[in-house]
């Protein structure tokens, strides 16, 4: 991808992967340049969602960024807090975060996923005014759904390894398992 490829993506809206009644709804910070070019989630070659989503057991394979289409199917699917892209998530001022938390309660009310997993639990801080948040599960409901707040996969975030991602996602993965075991969905 050229550079002039990457600077024409600014601001670029990525459409969400979404259906109606998904297990888990996946929230990132806002698309990378990478992401809006390709128009594929978490496209970034040093992003680690894909592997981590296959490693932690929600997928049976690693998906390619190409495949986000397969979510849904998995009951699985993608959003963002911020639809804009950038290049780095902290080019997003505090108030942009609050605005998409805002839209975001909306679309969980409508789309009445079960779990909300924001990756990013700064952003799901800053969006939500959360500052004591941590990674895990959270008290509150968003939309009707229960919130899990993830780790970045970014390359960037090198405090977590993709094994300690795995981890973790395959928490929430086991909590959503035991929701649906017990009629919960």
């Amino acid at each position: 991808m050229t550079p002039e490829e990457l600077a024409a993506a600014r601001d670029r809206i990525v459409p969400d992967v979404v259906a109606g009644g998904l297990r888990v709804l996946f929230c990132g910070i806002n698309p990378s340049l990478t992401t809006a070019a390709t128009g594929y989630h978490f496209a970034h070659p040093g992003n680690r969602f894909w592997p981590v989503l296959h490693l932690s057991g929600f997928t049976p394979r690693r998906l390619s960024p190409a495949e986000q289409s397969e979510l849904p199917s998995y009951g699985l699917g993608i959003t963002n807090v911020v639809a804009r892209a950038t290049a780095r998530a902290d080019e997003l001022p505090a108030e942009e975060y609050r605005a998409g938390g805002r839209i975001l309660v909306e679309k969980t009310g409508r789309l009445r996923p079960q779990w909300l997993a924001v990756v990013g639990v700064t952003a799901y801080r800053t969006a939500f005014g959360e500052r004591r948040a941590q990674i895990g599960p959270q008290e509150r409901s968003i939309g009707g759904a229960r919130v899990w707040a993830l780790p970045n996969p970014s390359g960037l975030n090198a405090h977590w390894t993709v094994d300690s991602m795995a981890e973790e996602y395959a928490r929430l993965r086991e909590a959503v398992e035991e929701t649906a075991a017990a009629g919960g969905g």
